[in-house]
């Protein structure tokens, strides 16, 4: 993967003043990505000065240079859940039939779970509602059914960490009728324990290749004296059974190197959730040679600009000959 020579491709300075919470934002970061009528679509993280968290979209021709529309996104219906909402956040963005699907991850008293929104136009977005019951975060959901069943990675947050936070460190497969009510299948992998990626969290949703679900997830080294480091690395699940892993890189495929990725609102942080393929065959398959952008937080703070093609992110899947769990 090339990162784009004009990386970061947004940044706090892009985002457009609007009163009264949004000026002079801190930082912009973590977007959720889609192809909407021939135009790249983004839907970003803002923060404010005063940490709060806020969606906003950007359009461009090309996938490079992005122009910001200047008002919030909001999900009509959130108002009527009864728990008390601090922040959503960290979209991602799944086409399914007429529809645009939008997880995000919601923080409420104690708990992070998901919540999924619904649009046809990128104007108006209605809230589904709540759809996870436990601890859970980076849910993605992927562009089909399979086996008749909507189905979703997530990954359950299981550790309580020192910080009193809690984390996971597994991927795990859930299924639903209706996109509301989702049992847990299994597990699709874990984190490896003293390498690149300890704790998991599954990044853009699953693209269809007729090698796999080709997954790009993310992976937290937490052995470094105290400082963690987000990195990004693929796999291949099975196209019937997404709880099979044929294959897994064994290498990150990114980590911070450049500047904007190692100083910032949280040194060290590459975190894709956004990934954009131009073309596929008839039967939605992603071709090879097509191209592929992925878009990525960089140190929470800017949006940077991965420039790929699918066929060299497959291989990437058996690079140090690394396959299965």
């Amino acid at each position: 993967m090339k990162r784009h020579k004009y990386n970061p491709i947004i940044t706090r300075a892009d985002i457009p003043e609007i009163g009264p919470h949004l000026i002079d934002v801190s930082s912009v970061f973590n977007p959720g990505a889609i192809k909407f009528k021939d135009k790249y679509l983004l839907m970003l993280r803002v923060q404010n000065r005063g940490r709060e968290t806020f969606l906003m979209t950007a359009e461009s021709r090309d996938g490079i240079d992005f122009t910001i529309n200047p008002k919030v996104v909001h999900f009509n219906g959130i108002e009527e859940v009864n728990e008390k909402i601090y922040h959503v956040y960290d979209p991602r963005i799944t086409h399914i039939d007429d529809q645009y699907y939008i997880m995000v991850a919601i923080d409420m008293e104690d708990v992070c779970r998901l919540g999924l929104a619904r649009t046809n136009n990128f104007e108006g977005y209605d809230f589904i509602g709540i759809v996870s019951g436990d601890d859970n975060r980076n849910g993605v959901l992927f562009p089909e059914k399979i086996g008749g069943k909507y189905m979703r990675l997530d990954r359950p947050n299981k550790s309580r960490l020192e910080s009193g936070l809690t984390s996971g460190d597994s991927i795990c497969l859930s299924e639903s009728d209706d996109m509301i009510k989702w049992n847990t299948i299994g597990e699709v992998m874990q984190g490896r324990p003293h390498y690149w990626d300890e704790r998991i969290g599954a990044g853009p949703p699953p693209v269809k290749t007729h090698e796999g679900w080709l997954l790009v997830y993310h992976g937290i080294a937490t052995h470094f004296a105290g400082n963690n480091i987000y990195q990004a690395g693929v796999a291949l699940l099975d196209l019937e059974n997404p709880t099979v892993v044929l294959a897994r890189s064994r290498y990150n495929i990114l980590e911070p190197r450049e500047s904007y990725e190692l100083t910032g609102q949280v040194p060290n942080v590459v975190f894709p959730g956004g990934m954009i393929v131009d073309d596929y065959d008839a039967d939605q398959f992603a071709l090879p040679d097509s191209r592929a952008l992925i878009y990525y937080g960089a140190a929470d703070t800017c949006v940077g600009l991965l420039e790929t093609k699918v066929g060299e992110l497959v291989t990437a899947c058996y690079e140090g000959r690394e396959s299965g769990r």
